[in-house]
């Protein structure tokens, strides 16, 4: 075997011994959760479901592996989240917004992306996804289930809670339009849930973030207005079953 080959073929191996291929030697320089050099991430976020969909990962991170990371409340009510220096992070003017101190200061907007950059960079296991290489299809299952939640559940029920809740004008059909759809997908969410404990995996599924990034939005039905969940059994026992979680508990409260 020539040189060249050989060095080929170490290559291709040790891609494939990384779920996410060259990643591992491209960010081997990079310290991880619990690596002594490991520096606190920097959470920049509000007490929103979008919010709070981070703080549950990281207090979860936190619990399995020691991350560790500073939070900083964001008053939207004062549109702080729209200052100059904030819009260098974001140039959305939302929140939340992380920045990885471990890597150059990296910064990540989107509050599904920002799971997904955890999972990826501090989730080494990994306890909260499934590995893309050897479970594929759980993989996307995942996937699925977070765009599913990321552009339905949290815009009309966001849409909801605004012409709810904030709209200078009373536009029923608006309220009615948003609170119907909101439900309609909660509907989703109970069919898949059927004979299942979580939303993504074979058999009755393994918690991830494709829970993580639902369950803010669902657990606030009550701001929209939807005082009972019995409508939805099997979606009301999954967030009885996620609430339960101590991370959760903790998440909850941050900031």
């Amino acid at each position: 075997m020539s040189r060249r080959v050989g060095a080929q073929a170490a290559s291709a191996l040790k891609q494939a011994q990384s779920p996410w291929g060259c990643r591992s030697a491209q960010t081997s320089r990079y310290s991880t959760a619990t690596s002594p050099s490991s520096k606190p991430l920097q959470l920049y976020t509000a007490p929103t479901p979008n919010g709070r969909k981070v703080s549950l990962l990281l207090e979860e991170l936190k619990e399995q592996y020691g991350l560790k990371y500073d939070v900083h409340p964001i008053d939207i009510r004062k549109d702080t989240q729209k200052e100059p220096w904030s819009i260098k992070m974001n140039p959305n003017g939302r929140i939340p917004v992380l920045v990885d101190s471990n890597r150059e200061n990296f910064t990540v907007f989107e509050s599904a992306a920002i799971l997904l950059y955890l999972q990826q960079h501090y989730d080494s296991q990994p306890k909260f996804s499934f590995d893309p290489r050897t479970r594929p299809d759980e993989y996307s299952e995942m996937l699925q289930w977070i765009f599913f939640s990321h552009g339905g559940i949290g815009p009309m029920q966001g849409q909801a809670n605004h012409f709810l809740r904030a709209a200078p004008e009373d536009i029923p059909y608006a309220k009615k339009r948003y609170l119907t759809e909101t439900k309609r997908l909660y509907g989703v969410l109970d069919i898949r849930l059927r004979g299942r404990d979580w939303l993504a995996g074979t058999g009755r599924g393994a918690y991830s973030i494709a829970d993580i990034n639902a369950f803010p939005w669902v657990d606030s039905h009550g701001f929209t207005g939807i005082e009972s969940m019995d409508e939805w059994p099997h979606v009301k026992a999954w967030l009885e079953r996620t609430a339960e979680r101590p991370a959760v508990k903790s998440g909850m409260q941050v900031p």
